[in-house]
């Protein structure tokens, strides 16, 4: 008894609480060489190419097709001619069990999406995992059982598809924004053709394989790849609507063109919301909605909680916890299942980032950021959050699009009003608060589209999403989702 006690006091005693590397294996995922344009069903060998990268390491991933214009006009035409020849007359019963497959298909390739998703994108493997693959196979079942019910979603009216929509989708959501597309689209019995970011085309071009697989007819959809220019071609191609989603500059640019075509337009553009706290809230509730306000998908969010608005009496406290709790994120490879802040998505957006933070620290804005070693190469950015800024501020002003808070101050509910809405965006907003008729009283009166209580960052297919000011216009998701792809006799 005395040998086995001595035994046990050798027993070396944790120092700390590591974490130990967690990595998910790639060998799930299947990337191919070179990609060309679906279209019609079938792949198109490209003319032209480049090369898409994973942003955490820099490494090469495909080569993928750089759509020329003759290439988008093949894709318009193969969808108009879909349309034309049956998906349009095709019962809204028939048109659901395509997109039930969809969404079942997608669950069960959900491992290989998120991880393809995260090297691609460089986001956590646990958003793409747990948030992103889930959403976008919700979006599928939710318009699913939408297709056939159309005249009950409108009653007195008579709904019938538009015919072909030229869908635009954003880096930083790559698979749930084509889902919020194209679930819709077919459901309304219209046919699409999509253009994934440039930097992010993988997922996209995996989903016409889920296509296949769903057996949906040729045409229905199309998808091809390339930069912003084969976004102008597709907005001047022989399409019914556009749907964008993306930078407010774009936005701009798509509504100019289509000015007096006749064309329908949806526009989901840039974001600078503010995330107010009430000093009767919960405490270490809301630091945790701040973090996932600003920092999830680093930062790399529309609806990003990038203004920080706190109430005068507990702005030292929320500082302070807001501070230690940023010292516990975990900056690194985003196929780490430990990962909370993974890569920046492009040389580009790093640049953005680090010029906008510079910005902020020359108008006299003081800077946190927290311990944190990162990676050698790939594309990083340490959480950082301002405070002492002043609503003149760059970085309270412009979107960052990137891991970058900045905090003000409020005395009264008047006040925060007033500030929350001083800014040209207006796509989302938080309340953080015990009292709900303050919830309401804010809610009705703050400019933003949607509005989060005591969360944040909380989607689900059934609630509309967009925004009002230069967060553009028309509504993603929910029974809203549905009329943009719509027209009523």
């Amino acid at each position: 008894m005395t040998e086995l006690e001595k035994k046990q006091s050798r027993a070396p005693v944790p120092s700390g609480w590591d974490y130990a590397p967690a990595p998910e294996a790639r060998d799930i995922v299947r990337i191919e060489e070179r990609y060309g344009h679906f279209v019609g069903g079938e792949w198109l060998e490209p003319r032209e190419t480049y090369t898409t990268i994973a942003p955490a390491s820099e490494e090469p991933l495909a080569e993928v097709g750089q759509a020329t214009p003759e290439e988008v006009r093949s894709a318009i035409q193969a969808a108009r001619d879909a349309f034309q020849n049956g998906w349009s007359a095709l019962p809204g019963s028939e048109r659901a069990k395509y997109l039930f497959r969809i969404a079942r298909i997608l669950q069960e390739r959900s491992r290989e999406f998120a991880v393809l998703e995260s090297l691609n994108g460089g986001k956590p493997i646990k958003e793409s995992r747990d948030v992103d693959l889930p959403l976008a196979a919700a979006h599928f079942f939710y318009y699913a059982g939408w297709a056939d019910k159309l005249e009950y979603a409108f009653p007195n009216r008579r709904p019938k598809p538009i015919g072909v929509a030229g869908q635009i989708i954003p880096w930083n959501f790559p698979l749930l924004m084509l889902a919020w597309k194209i679930a819709p689209a077919l459901a309304a019995g219209n046919t699409v053709v999509l253009k994934p970011a440039e930097t992010t085309p993988l997922t996209a071009l995996l989903f016409c394989d889920v296509v296949r697989q769903a057996e949906l007819p040729p045409g229905v959809v199309n998808i091809v790849t390339g930069d912003g220019r084969t976004g102008v071609e597709i907005v001047k191609g022989d399409v019914d609507k556009i749907a964008f989603t993306g930078s407010t500059e774009v936005g701009k640019a798509i509504q100019r063109e289509l000015a007096g075509t006749g064309k329908r337009l949806t526009l989901e553009l840039g974001g600078k919301a503010a995330n107010i706290v009430f000093d009767d809230c919960a405490l270490d509730q809301a630091v945790e909605g701040i973090v996932n306000g600003i920092y999830f998908n680093q930062g790399h969010v529309c609806c990003a909680g990038s203004r920080l608005f706190v109430q005068e009496s507990i702005y030292e406290d929320v500082v302070k916890k807001l501070k230690r709790r940023m010292k516990t994120l975990r900056v690194g490879d985003p196929l780490d299942k430990n990962t909370d802040v993974g890569a920046i998505n492009s040389r580009q957006q790093l640049e953005k980032i680090k010029e906008l933070v510079a910005a902020g620290e020359q108008e006299g804005a003081e800077i946190y950021q927290p311990p944190c070693k990162l990676p050698e190469k790939g594309y990083w950015f340490v959480p950082t959050v301002f405070t002492n800024v002043a609503q003149s501020y760059r970085i309270a002003q412009e979107e960052i699009f990137g891991p970058v808070l900045s905090v003000l101050t409020f005395r009264t509910p008047d006040e925060a009003v007033e500030k929350a809405n001083n800014t040209p965006y207006g796509l989302s907003a938080g309340i953080w608060t015990e009292k709900g008729s303050r919830i309401l009283w804010m809610a009705e009166r703050l400019r933003a589209g949607v509005i989060w209580a005591n969360t944040f960052n909380r989607f689900d297919p059934a609630s509309p999403f967009g925004g009002y000011k230069e967060s553009g216009f028309g509504r993603e998701g929910g029974r809203h989702g549905l009329e943009p792809y719509l027209e009523f006799e």
